[in-house]
């Protein structure tokens, strides 16, 4: 799959696949130490203006590379991605790198050993170049508010890429890097990507260990991964992931029943935006809406259990230093603090029964599909828009369709469905558990936009 290129970010990624880099350096054709190359000077220059990194380590990167090319030499080939340049989230611990959660509590903060992902992902062979712009404590889903400025939407910098993996979807998007690792409490790896127009995997719950990253809520946080397309993002999952999909499954599944998640149901959204992502599925899908009983549900149950874990993580910084946070932020963090102790465990309690509501709204179906975002990325700063005639929250509007899937656990990607005024649309697609074999297998349908229908049956 051709991703189209968002405007004059053109960097040396765009458009490349993690399959085409892998062929060209074990043809020979370039090398690890190449590639690590041209993203540390495109980082430099495109990834300047857009504000998508905060910590570049060009040492150590290059030395990475070095010996990524030593081994494959030596018939050493730790798989596809040995020799792929990755940027990490700044809230993900990196040993001997400034990780600063995007904050200035901890502006002259250096990890001590790396997060379980990231050791994973050297594992693998991957060059790790730099931290990717996060929203303070990843506490927000517009990716506009961090200690380093606002991170900046590569197909229109005077738009939000979405939050909290803000910097993560502007470097894949500008192909600055053709990987980056994000976290997801609430959807911050899957908006990002859709308003930046790349691909996004929000994996099962503890599917990607998160020991070593700064939690925003324990029992919400998912780690993801944000590339050009789905396929990338599988490939980069099975290097991470405790029980990896291998492609050769992905290839078996036959038929896939997917059914077309109403969108107002979730949320008021954009006509346009809605007709782009259903094109995107194709005929087939029929039609299922959330009732408006189990979408409050949803929506109470997923408010009370983030700010009750939130609250709990920020409680002693809240204290000491509240002049430390962003104004917003702060705001937001005050709010969660008075919550009660009940509504939290009343909260914990209807997760159950809101996994009986998901197995009935999944009926027949093997994947739900609804756009991603149900706006277009608004103007950075922004915090209201207009979708459906109707004037809307756009904190609560980036999270509308994202966030059931958090409760849940369930595992949840978005695809580049267009484009509608030049910005991006995203196709959300859901599984039931341990169907991820089936969701990829659907993406692949939708990305490859051939003979639609014949994978998506209704």
């Amino acid at each position: 799959m051709t991703t189209p290129s968002p405007g004059p970010f053109t960097g040396p990624f765009t458009g490349r696949t993690l399959d085409d880099l892998g062929r060209d350096l074990r043809a020979g054709r370039t090398t690890a130490a190449e590639l690590t190359a041209l993203a540390l000077d495109a980082i430099a220059t495109g990834g300047a203006e857009l504000n998508a990194f905060v910590t570049v380590d060009a040492a150590g990167a290059a030395e990475a590379a070095r010996r990524a090319d030593e081994e494959l030499a030596a018939g050493i080939d730790r798989g596809p991605l040995h020799g792929i340049p990755a940027g990490v989230k700044d809230l993900i611990m990196i040993a001997g790198m400034r990780v600063t959660m995007g904050s200035r509590h901890f502006a002259s903060h250096v990890a001590d050993a790396d997060a379980a992902c990231v050791a994973r992902l050297r594992r693998a062979g991957a060059v790790v170049v730099g931290t990717t712009t996060t929203h303070e404590f990843a506490y927000g889903p517009t990716g506009d508010r961090s200690a380093g400025g606002a991170a900046r939407n590569p197909w229109d910098p005077s738009r939000m890429t979405g939050g909290s993996s803000a910097g993560s979807g502007a470097a894949v998007a500008a192909g600055l890097v053709p990987l980056a690792l994000g976290t997801d409490t609430g959807g911050s790896v899957r908006i990002p990507a859709a308003l930046c127009g790349v691909a996004g995997f929000k994996p099962a719950y503890g599917a990607i260990p998160a020991d070593g990253v700064f939690p925003l809520s324990r029992t919400l946080d998912h780690v993801g991964v944000l590339a050009a397309t789905a396929s990338c993002c599988l490939l980069a999952y099975d290097a991470l992931a405790d029980s990896p999909v291998p492609v050769d499954l992905v290839d078996s599944v036959g038929e896939v029943r997917v059914g077309w998640l109403e969108p107002d149901s979730l949320f008021p959204t954009d006509p346009r935006v809605a007709d782009t992502a259903r094109a995107a599925v194709g005929p087939v899908a029929s039609e299922v809406r959330m009732a408006p009983e189990v979408l409050e549900l949803f929506r109470e149950t997923y408010l009370a259990v983030q700010s009750g874990e939130t609250a709990a993580v920020h409680a002693d910084r809240l204290a000491a230093a509240p002049g430390l946070f962003d104004p917003e932020v702060l705001d937001r963090l005050r709010q969660a603090a008075e919550l009660p102790a009940w509504r939290y465990l009343r909260a914990m309690e209807a997760r159950q029964a809101l996994e009986e509501h998901a197995e009935a709204l999944f009926g027949p179906y093997d994947v739900l599909a609804t756009p991603t975002v149900p706006i277009l990325a608004p103007p950075i700063g922004a915090r209201e828009s207009e979708a459906g005639g109707e004037r809307i929250q756009v904190r609560a509007a980036l999270l509308g369709m994202t966030s059931p899937w958090n409760v849940l656990g369930r595992p949840a990607l978005t695809v580049p469905a267009g484009l509608v005024d030049g910005l991006p649309v995203g196709l959300q697609l859901i599984a039931r558990r341990g169907g991820e074999a089936r969701l990829f297998a659907a993406a692949r349908q939708v990305e490859s936009g051939q003979d639609r229908g014949a994978g998506l049956r209704a």
